[in-house]
This record gives C-alpha cells, structure tokens and sequence, in this order.
C-alpha cells in the first residue's frame, strides 16, 4: 500500500532528477560544449590554411557607344548590357560585343571586367 509520505518522496525524487537532467541539457552550462569544441578546431584549420592561389583583384569598366553595339578593350569580357530607350532586350556576341535588339537605339553600354 501506497503512504502519502511515499508518493511524496517518490514525486520529490523523480522532480530532482528531472531538475539535474535539465542543468545538464542546458546550452552552455558545461565548459566543453560541442560549439566550443567546433569553434575551436575550425580557429586551428584556419591557421594552418595558406592560399596556394594568388589573390586577383576583379576591375571593371562601362564603355557606353552610340548605336547597336558597344564592345570592350581587350582583355576584358562582357558581365552585362544596357540599352537605350528602356530596351531591355540584348545579347553578348562573342564574349565582348554587347548587342541591343529593340528597333529603336541611341545607345549601349557594355560592363566589362577582367581578373588582375
């Protein structure tokens, strides 16, 4: 036969365990969380890493035309197009000529960049 002294020592008990069990699951409440421990192996990669690829530097340039089309220096590549008169139908030609397609055009830029 179940005492209600017993059924509170039992509720008493199992409320205690629950209690540590939560301190236990609560972020940061243990010096060596699973987050630290990544944190700090990804801070000892980076260290080590040395780029075996030089850094470049992007530079561009817009070289805007009268008409149709508008190319860029050489060396350098078409990134985007703008035309005139709101057009905003065009196209790249080779891989440094833009081209405006809408019938009506005073003029057209090219966005040309190049890796330095």
């Amino acid at each position: 036969m179940v005492t209600l002294t017993s059924y509170r020592m039992k509720h008493t008990s199992c409320l205690l365990i629950f209690i540590s069990l939560l301190q236990l699951m609560t972020p940061g409440s243990s010096q060596c969380s699973l987050d630290s421990v990544v944190n700090k192996r990804i801070k000892e990669a980076l260290k080590e890493y040395k780029p075996s690829i030089p850094t470049k530097t992007l530079s561009c340039v817009s070289i805007t035309s009268s008409g149709r089309l508008s190319s860029c220096p050489a060396g350098m590549v078409v990134t985007g197009c703008a035309c005139g008169y709101a057009c905003g139908s065009w196209d790249v030609r080779g891989t440094t000529t833009c081209h405006c397609q809408c019938s009506v055009i005073d003029w057209t830029t090219a966005r040309c960049c190049h890796l330095a």
